[in-house]
């Protein structure tokens, strides 16, 4: 779907050029939405944790939350500099290392990890807190781009799963090999090992890595096969999670039973018995079509996480609907870039990339936002570089730069032609 041929790749190589080297390569646009993104966290940041003053749990003002999400955002921004400038081929080359790597922490975390709300997902590092499975969203999408990369000759043509349950057959153990292992593995390994703790990140993983199957051309008839296949197996698993107490399987039912209720009954005889998805609709409602204004939200003291798990809805209270559809605009056009770098890019790797880590920002925004108005159960999804956090901030940062980076090249391969051309 994005991948051109030799001809049009060669055209589009000389087309006029009017950029420059600069010091911030790659898409302005991009470089603009980041920016916009990151200003509005601030804001987002610094306002809604007013309420963390008159918290008897937290000894953090607001004023240190603040300067805290700013070393963060300086951090993010160095990140997204840095990354902007390595090759995908380097990219490429690390990515099995740091795949695995990554999946060894996040089972590393079920052991010796920090707990919130009965969910191991952190690995203390001094007084930060590494969330494994924040890096693992990454580099799946990577380990898959890397897969799917040296299959694109016949990618359409090629068989997922066994056809049939006598696996140890030589035809059905070389499907195995050759595919089910490269493309399915990586995807199967991640969301088996996030699972237990943070279902809905294994469920974003996998919608993403679907999306990016599609994208590259396999056919989609094995998709359905491996759909219905992933689908019934995460519904066992879920549910023999919670019927045995292990992990997160009794949230994520508990979750989804509420969900139901809000929407079959949705009454109550206190304001306290709303649920933290009901006061997110609340707060929407609240800012009307151009908001409260900054810091005059009265709902940042009814969500519980205003900050980091509804940012969304408190966004939308201070600023109104109007701010808030720009908001969604702004990750939808992260997409549409991404696909734009895409049709440019010369490498299969550097194509699938961008196309998945733009697909994996904004399907992370859309999951949060969609929770905010009792579309999908709650999930405990931040919002992509807005919400207060420190993982969620600095991977999703990596991803942007990522990005940048196959726009750099791009840039920089049709400069090399147009001077070859001027010669």
């Amino acid at each position: 779907m994005f991948f051109k041929s030799k001809k049009e790749v060669d055209e589009s190589a000389n087309e006029p050029i009017t950029r420059s080297r600069r010091i911030l390569e790659g898409d302005r646009t991009l470089w603009i939405i980041f920016a916009v993104l990151i200003v509005i966290s601030i804001l987002v940041v610094y306002s809604s944790t007013a309420k963390m003053a008159y918290d008897i749990t937290t000894d953090l003002s607001t004023t240190e939350s603040l300067r805290q999400q700013l070393m963060l955002v300086v951090i993010a921004v160095l990140i997204v500099f840095v990354t902007h400038k390595i090759n995908s081929p380097i990219v490429r080359f690390f990515t099995p290392s740091l795949f695995w790597l990554f999946v060894g922490l996040t089972v590393l975390t079920y052991f010796i990890g920090s707990t919130t709300n009965g969910a191991a997902r952190w690995l203390p590092i001094g007084s930060f807190q590494l969330q494994p499975s924040e890096g693992l969203k990454v580099l799946t999408i990577l380990m898959l781009a890397r897969c799917m990369e040296k299959r694109q000759k016949d990618i359409d043509r090629i068989k997922l799963l066994p056809t049939s349950w006598r696996i140890r057959e030589p035809e059905q153990w070389k499907i195995v090999k050759e595919n089910t292992w490269p493309l399915i593995g990586p995807i199967a390994i991640a969301c088996g090992v996030i699972l237990p703790a943070h279902t809905s990140t294994a469920v974003l993983i996998f919608s993403t890595s679907l999306l990016m199957l599609y994208i590259g051309r396999v056919s989609l008839r094995e998709l359905m096969k491996f759909v219905m296949i992933t689908s019934a197996v995460g519904i066992l698993g879920i549910a023999t999670m919670s019927l045995a107490g292990v992990g997160r399987g009794d949230t994520a039912g508990g979750r989804f039973s509420q969900w139901i209720n809000t929407w079959v009954d949705g009454k109550h005889d206190a304001v306290y018995e709303f649920s933290d998805t009901e006061r997110a609709m609340i707060a929407i409602h609240e800012g009307g079509i151009v908001g409260k204004g900054a810091g005059h939200s009265a709902s940042r003291a009814a969500i519980i996480h205003p900050e980091s798990d509804y940012a969304f809805s408190f966004f939308t209270s201070e600023y109104g609907i109007v701010a808030a559809l720009i908001l969604m605009l702004l990750y939808l056009w992260i997409t549409f870039r991404a696909i734009e770098i895409c049709r440019r890019a010369t490498t299969p790797f550097a194509t699938l990339m961008a196309a998945g880590l733009g697909l994996l920002i904004t399907c992370q925004a859309l999951l949060h936002i969609l929770v905010q108005v009792n579309i999908l159960p709650e999930t405990g999804q931040n919002l992509p570089l807005v919400s207060r956090g420190g993982s969620s901030l600095l991977f999703t940062a990596i991803a942007f730069g990522l990005i940048l980076s196959v726009s750099r090249t791009n840039e920089q391969e049709r400069l090399n032609k147009e001077s070859k051309k001027d010669e």
